[in-house]
């Protein structure tokens, strides 16, 4: 788990997104009918970050305001962000319906953060052959001071532990799984008592805590009536779908790079409208998605000294020393970008190098083009033939007819010029070119200036 802030700029998500979001709470994947005993029942099958802490809250409250027997939350995370561990812990304990999380199905995993919620149920239920536990808070960047450290590991312990005595549970296994990185089997975990039932599914489940009696942590008794009840499943909607994808932050940094590139060929060929706009829209798509994520503000500067180097490569003539140590600022940058305190929510080595080289080799090329273009002169009209090399098809007594670039010009020179010299544009008078006599001995230079 990592101790991040987290932060929402709801400013951020472009217009498409809002639509969508209008379109599914307008038309919500399932219905609850509040009439009946029934069960709802949610799938957090991913990392825990701001979108499993949305979609957690509306689940708890169609559960409240349908009047639910129980939630069930099948439960498969290899961990995530404290503070979206903390608001859901937070949530699961204040329900005013009672709370199953089930770490289901077999194969499955509470890992970190996933046991955090785990142990803030009502009732804690793992299906064979699953695992729960390693859930010491980590540190991705650096080394913590020693103190530090200490208070992070007995705030992390003392949060866990100010819930799993409440609920009777093992608090020394559970302070294990903190301060040793301790994991446990289902059976494990059960002859602990760190959970209450081992089932093989989530109908055996609710059959297994039918007429269970339990105490809720304000205190309240409650028995419970799950046999034969309605499952209602809570669908993620299209907008939680959009943006729990991009909390995959290789995914967000792919986004950012290919839109960057669709602006910069904006500006280069202005007018077509079309790279721009999508360009835009996917930079700020990658920036809401990074900005719900912990990201190092250092690896955001080492992204732009990056650019900033590939550009003055293409404007000075460093032999490609500029270009390479900005291309090293790029995959650093990148691969430090996101602080995920798990693998799955970090930027991975290979996207970062790919990403790094390729944008940067492109970005190069595509300026060094437009460099280029800006410092070559016109070659249309006129005043494109000055300093050109032509042929005289005719003797220049002071005026004739010269050959350049395949056009014949008229032409006047101030010396007498013999049919098939070479002459040099000096001027122009109206449509009339001012040439003189190329020395014989310039000849051969000057044909291979033309090419």
């Amino acid at each position: 788990m990592k101790c991040s802030s987290k932060f929402a700029l709801p400013w951020l998500l472009t217009p498409a997104l809002i639509v969508a979001a209008c379109l599914t709470s307008v038309c919500p994947a399932a219905s609850v009918n509040s009439a009946g005993r029934h069960v709802v029942l949610l799938r957090l099958h991913d990392t825990i970050q701001p979108m499993s802490d949305e979609y957690l809250e509306r689940g708890l409250k169609s559960a409240s305001d349908s009047r639910a027997e129980a939630i069930v939350i099948e439960l498969d995370t290899p961990g995530g962000l404290l503070d979206s561990t903390r608001d859901m812990v937070r949530q699961i304990l204040d329900s005013p319906v009672p709370v199953i999380v089930f770490v289901s199905p077999s194969g499955s995993r509470a890992g970190s953060a996933g046991f955090f919620l785990l142990e803030a149920a009502d009732v804690a239920a793992m299906a064979p052959g699953t695992n729960a536990g390693a859930a010491h808070p980590v540190v991705e960047i650096g080394k913590l001071d020693p103190i530090m450290k200490q208070k992070i590991e007995n705030d992390t312990t003392a949060f866990l532990r100010s819930y799993v005595a409440q609920r009777k549970r093992n608090t020394t296994a559970a302070n294990e799984a903190v301060m040793d990185s301790k994991s446990y089997t289902a059976d494990e975990a059960h002859q602990l008592n760190l959970i209450d039932i081992i089932a093989p599914s989530t109908d055996e489940l609710l059959r297994a805590v039918d007429g269970r009696t339990i105490t809720r942590f304000n205190g309240q008794t409650i028995t419970l009536h799950t046999q034969g009840a309605t499952i209602i499943t809570v669908v993620p909607t299209l907008r939680e779908k959009i943006l729990d994808r991009l909390m995959d932050p290789n995914l967000a940094l792919l986004i950012l790079v290919v839109g960057a590139l669709l602006i910069y060929l904006e500006f280069n060929t202005p007018g077509t409208v079309v790279p721009g706009a999508i360009g835009t829209f996917m930079v700020l798509l990658a920036l809401f998605a990074l900005n719900l994520l912990p990201v190092h503000y250092t690896s955001v500067l080492l992204i732009l000294a990056g650019f900033t180097l590939m550009l003055l490569e293409a404007k000075f003539a460093s032999h490609g020393v500029l270009a390479s140590v900005g291309i090293l600022c790029l995959v650093f940058g990148a691969l430090t970008l996101v602080a995920g305190p798990i693998p799955e929510l970090r930027v991975h080595p290979a996207t970062a190098i790919a990403t790094g080289i390729a944008f940067g080799l492109v970005t190069v090329f595509l300026v060094r083009l437009a460099v280029r273009a800006r410092r070559s002169k016109a070659r249309t009209g006129a005043d494109a033939m000055l300093g050109e090399v032509g042929v005289a098809m005719q003797p220049l007594a002071p005026n004739g007819q010269i050959l350049v670039h395949g056009e014949l010009w008229q032409s006047e020179s101030v010396d007498a010029i013999q049919k098939g010299e070479q002459v040099r544009v000096r001027g122009i008078r109206d449509l009339t070119l001012l040439v003189e006599r190329i020395p014989s001995g310039q000849h051969a230079a000057v044909s291979s200036m033309r090419d």
